[in-house]
């Protein structure tokens, strides 16, 4: 049986949108498809008729310094994300975020995009880029633009993207500076593969002058519908000491304002509560280390 009547190579981004355009039944992108193939094997998506392979087009596989920030293209894989000296350098709750995904076959296989894609509230690669306050790339046939990763979030699973008008083409991250870093940690559960029960990014500033929290941004999935940024939490830590009064008064805080619920999948609410507290700490403590270490390389 086949699971598609046509698959298309797109050279650039402009042959992948007008192949989505013109396809005479439902056309999807293809990436990595290591969810893509399995959902089509299985029955779980609808019949395609077009897959568009957006893996050859060379800027959405690039991954540099580009006009003094970090851009990742879409189909980069997570393997060459976390292996990625500047990554590691400017983002490096991404490079850890990148390097939990799936086991290697899988990291060497998915991309970043895919994992953008999806939409998922705990998406590794996802929670990692909104803490690192990132900019989605998205191309339609009319143009571009750029837009605040959280904009691209409708609900669990649902991407504001149209499917068949719209490409994400990559992202951009603010290069680190002096006193900043970031850090990425999860909690698992081994089944068939790897689903969080719980993940959390954090990115902070350190006051140069003080041992004082100057700025931070924290992202914790599945903390609602869709990934987001904690900033009731963050506003409780923003110019705080960096001391355990400051930890104890972020882990009450982000206790109230994440939304957890029981999942037989992953854990059940109370667990999820708690352990948001613990991994708060954790992240923000390792942050805090590497603010100090060598301006917040990668550790």
């Amino acid at each position: 049986m086949n699971l598609w009547k046509k698959y298309h190579n797109a050279q650039t981004v402009s042959d992948a949108l007008q192949a989505l355009a013109e396809a005479p039944g439902t056309a999807v992108l293809i990436a990595g498809g290591t969810d893509l193939m399995l959902d089509l094997q299985q029955g779980n998506h609808p019949p395609v008729h077009t897959l568009v392979d957006v893996t050859a087009i060379p800027e959405m596989t690039a991954l540099e310094i580009r006009d003094g920030e970090l851009f990742i293209g879409a189909s980069v894989p997570h393997a060459k994300i976390t292996k990625s000296q500047i990554v590691q350098e400017h983002a490096a709750a991404l490079a850890t975020a990148c390097g939990l995904v799936g086991g290697p076959q899988v990291r060497n296989t998915a991309t970043l995009g895919g994992n953008v894609g999806h939409a998922l509230p705990a998406a590794d690669g996802t929670i990692a880029l909104t803490a690192l306050d990132a900019e989605a790339e998205v191309a339609s046939l009319e143009g571009r633009r750029r837009v605040p990763l959280e904009q691209l979030f409708a609900g669990p699973g649902e991407s504001t993207l149209d499917p068949r008008g719209e490409l994400l083409v990559g992202f951009y991250v603010p290069l680190g500076e002096s006193n900043q870093a970031s850090a990425f940690k999860r909690i698992m559960r081994p089944q068939g593969v790897a689903i969080a029960i719980l993940n959390t990014a954090v990115w902070l500033q350190r006051d140069a002058q003080a041992e004082v929290i100057a700025d931070v941004r924290i992202s914790i999935g599945p903390s609602g519908p869709v990934p987001r940024r904690l900033r009731k939490t963050e506003d409780t830590l923003r110019g705080k000491i960096f001391n355990d009064e400051t930890l104890a008064m972020g882990v009450e805080v982000v206790v109230e304002e994440a939304n957890f619920r029981t999942s037989r999948h992953r854990a059940t609410k109370e667990y999820r509560h708690h352990m948001a507290g613990v991994l708060l700490e954790e992240t923000l403590s390792m942050a805090w280390l590497r603010s100090h270490a060598n301006e917040g390389v990668f550790v």
